[in-house]
């Protein structure tokens, strides 16, 4: 997608802090981290959200978690970490490609939600 910010970071189009990359998914560090580790991994190909992930993205999206396992460990958070991937306005999404957070580091991330 041609204005699609994360297909240029992915395409090397705009300078990124990469971290991995491979033939499906891209990797790099977070512009405003929220955390000591702070890793977006995005799909090469431009999928919108997890709303509109069809069966035909099933490995990508394996890779995904798969690459977040070992970018969390390598990059400082072998004791635990959080994967996030925000979907949607409700989800609050604010790049409209799928992209998922690995955020972690040496201290607890904290509550998953607010209890309402």
């Amino acid at each position: 997608m041609e204005s699609c910010l994360f297909c240029k970071i992915a395409h090397g189009e705009i300078p990124s802090r990469k971290v991995y990359e491979d033939e499906d998914v891209f990797a790099f560090h977070d512009i405003k981290p929220a955390r000591p580790v702070h890793i977006l991994v995005i799909p090469r190909r431009h999928i919108t959200s997890l709303a509109t992930a069809t069966e035909a993205d099933t490995h990508v999206l394996g890779r995904i978690l798969a690459v977040a396992n070992q970018l969390a460990i390598e990059n400082g958070s072998p004791d635990g970490f959080r994967v996030i991937i925000n979907t949607g306005r409700i989800g609050h999404q604010e790049v409209q490609h799928l992209h998922a957070h690995i955020v972690g580091g040496p201290d607890p991330v904290g509550p998953m939600l607010k209890r309402v």
